[in-house]
């Protein structure tokens, strides 16, 4: 069994806490025509890199019905920066446009097959995945990125057409694995395409 969803696998429930001080299931979004789940973290430079370019897409489809969850899944012991409380204040001063969620346990980042930070998985309205990967081509220095395939994706989707390329490699620091080395993946999870 392959370590990430495949196309066509349905989202994985949850139940988190969110830095609004709420936890949320993934049926708290069932009012999302579209819902962007991704996997990211506050000290990475390719989150940091292209938050702001995460936050223009989630701005520039959200009257379409789409919404955007964020997940943290990093150990704290391997970054601390990674922190609820370091979320909370993210969140304070950045007011990102997404629900920015709390998987202490990494069952979710465990149960979506998370790889890196940002990795994002795009659903449709039955909660289908049409999408995953990276955001950009180059989300360290997006001002260098030729490439945005999510929304290219979101885009394809919501014109009714059918998404050109639905499975990207993620580009980012390794998801920070509990009890292992930074650079520790999963022996299964290796690049998507």
């Amino acid at each position: 069994m392959a370590f990430t969803l495949q196309i066509g696998e349905k989202a994985s429930d949850f139940k988190l806490p969110a830095t609004d001080g709420n936890a949320y299931r993934l049926s708290d979004f069932n009012d999302a025509k579209v819902l962007v789940v991704f996997f990211t973290c506050n000290h990475c430079p390719f989150v940091v890199g292209s938050d702001e370019v995460t936050r223009s897409t989630a701005e520039k489809f959200a009257d379409q019905g789409v919404k955007f969850v964020g997940i943290n899944a990093n150990s704290v012991r391997t970054k601390p920066d990674d922190s609820f409380e370091v979320m909370v204040e993210r969140m304070e001063e950045k007011k990102f446009p997404w629900t920015y969620l709390r998987d202490e346990s990494q069952e979710v980042a465990k149960a979506y097959g998370a790889l890196r930070t940002p990795h994002f998985y795009v659903f449709d309205e039955k909660r289908q995945l049409i999408y995953t990967g990276r955001g950009l081509d180059n989300p360290r220095e997006s001002e260098k990125a030729t490439i945005n395939d999510l929304e290219n994706a979101l885009s394809e989707h919501l014109a009714g057409e059918k998404i050109t390329t639905p499975l990207t490699n993620p580009l980012g620091c390794n998801v920070k694995w509990d009890g292992e080395d930074e650079h520790w993946m999963p022996q299964e999870a290796c690049d998507l395409v």
